[in-house]
């Protein structure tokens, strides 16, 4: 199994259609997503102050995309860290199996949309910081 790092996490610039009536981005699984989307959600109404995420994912990649107002994603491979600010809407943070993953700061109103390559599951969840560590290296 490849050790993915906080490197292997990038931002995509999504398809971004101006208009005078206002702009759309179109986001494809396999076009300009590198995976098939299998499941999306999005948080909102986060209170000031609160953090989100603080966990890792065995196998689960995913596209996170502030559709609106900012916030940042902190990333752990157990090894490095990296701080991404997410504030716009054509932008995605896709982040690979493996890395522990936090977001922060929210500004008010955000809304943070995450495409996510499966359905949920439990298992594939790694919610304590000392777990990840021994999972990454076992």
């Amino acid at each position: 199994m490849k050790k993915n790092t906080v490197y292997d996490c990038v931002i995509l610039s999504l398809n971004k259609v101006q208009n005078r009536a206002g702009n759309i981005t179109i986001v494809e699984g396999r076009e300009n997503v590198p995976f098939d989307v299998k499941r999306i959600y999005y948080l909102y109404d986060i209170p000031g102050g609160e953090d989100r995420g603080g966990h890792a994912h065995k196998a689960l990649h995913q596209l996170v995309i502030a559709a609106s107002g900012s916030f940042d994603v902190l990333l752990n491979d157990g090894m490095n860290k990296k701080v991404v600010t997410l504030n716009r809407p054509d932008y995605g943070l896709y982040i690979v199996p493996g890395i522990w993953r936090e977001l922060m700061e929210f500004s008010s109103g955000a809304i943070c949309l995450v495409l996510a390559s499966e359905v949920y599951d439990e298992e594939d969840y790694i919610r304590e910081y000392e777990l990840f560590k021994s999972y990454k290296f076992q």
